[in-house]
């Protein structure tokens, strides 16, 4: 496969930008990841249907990012069109109703929404994830969920087919959506509700405040990389099984919080992985539980 040529073929369709063998390292919030055949930030409507039809044209394996904060990708990187949406950011309000593209990041759409005074997505301060990746994977806190605010959802199959998905066909659960297995989220529709933005704001820097106490947000991180069994937490458990702090390589379990692991700089996903599997060998010897990854591996 001449991947140059595809390039430039793809690159005829797209302002956005198209580069080819692209480190995925520059963008997840891990910093760790091999290259991407191709890579392309379409940046309208029209440029993601091209993408989408390119990748259908040329047999091209498809893997669609936002911010990568929810991300490992091996160190061989993947094969295929890697579109990124982080440049399809356009924001909208209509009455309590917010609407959000897929690539809008949710500390900016939270600024949006306290401008306007429109509250209810407080809880989400400080996730680090666009739109669309964080409805199909239910983002949230232990104060809420974003399937919790969702009215409906723009979403494309693969083969091109736009359709909308109101709320009451939208099955969602913990670090859970259907949307998954519907096709690329396009746009989230979010109910929200009138607030006083000050008080809005207060809410967003309590979060804020709370989050930087208990998580190690100064090293590269993918947020929690566990799930939480059913009435426990997968920290707990880490931490009773004496693994707060191990590392493999670069890639370190937080002295601070146990269900985040850190790149320490230069930690490679082969560490990432190993450690993983040792954290998983050491709490099922200890608890008997089987951890459950909310990261998703790509490669």
């Amino acid at each position: 496969m001449d991947l140059t040529a595809l390039a430039r073929e793809l690159q005829q369709g797209l302002r956005g930008e198209v580069r080819v063998r692209e480190p995925l390292a520059r963008h997840t919030t891990w910093r760790i990841g091999g290259p991407a055949d191709l890579f392309a930030r379409p940046e309208t409507r029209e440029e993601f249907e091209f993408c989408l039809a390119f990748a259908r044209q040329k047999g091209l394996p498809l893997h669609i990012m936002g911010n990568g904060s929810n991300l490992l990708v091996r160190d061989s990187g993947v094969r295929g069109l890697v579109i990124q949406t982080r440049s399809w950011q356009e924001i909208a309000i209509r009455g309590q109703s917010l609407r959000a593209c897929a690539g809008a990041l949710i500390p900016r759409v939270l600024r949006v929404a306290c401008q306007q005074g429109l509250g209810g997505l407080e809880f989400a301060a400080g996730i680090p994830a666009t739109m669309g990746g964080a409805v199909v994977m239910n983002a949230g806190t232990p104060a809420g969920c974003l399937g919790d605010l969702v009215a409906g959802v723009e979403l494309v199959t693969l083969d091109g087919y736009w359709h909308y998905r109101e709320r009451r066909d939208i099955t969602f659960a913990y670090r859970y959506s259907s949307l998954r297995l519907a096709g690329v989220v396009v746009a989230v529709d979010l109910r929200l509700r009138a607030a006083d933005p000050g008080l809005i704001r207060a809410r967003i820097q309590a979060n804020l405040a709370g989050r930087r106490s208990r998580q190690p947000l100064a090293c590269p991180n993918a947020g929690s990389v566990f799930k939480n069994p059913p009435a426990d937490f997968a920290g707990r458990l880490i931490e009773g099984a004496g693994a707060k702090g191990w590392r493999v390589g670069q890639a370190q379990v937080s002295p601070q919080h146990a269900n985040f692991i850190v790149n320490l700089g230069g930690a490679t996903a082969a560490d990432v992985l190993e450690l993983i599997a040792r954290v998983q060998q050491a709490v099922a010897r200890y608890s008997g539980v089987a951890l459950e990854l909310e990261i998703e591996v790509w490669g």
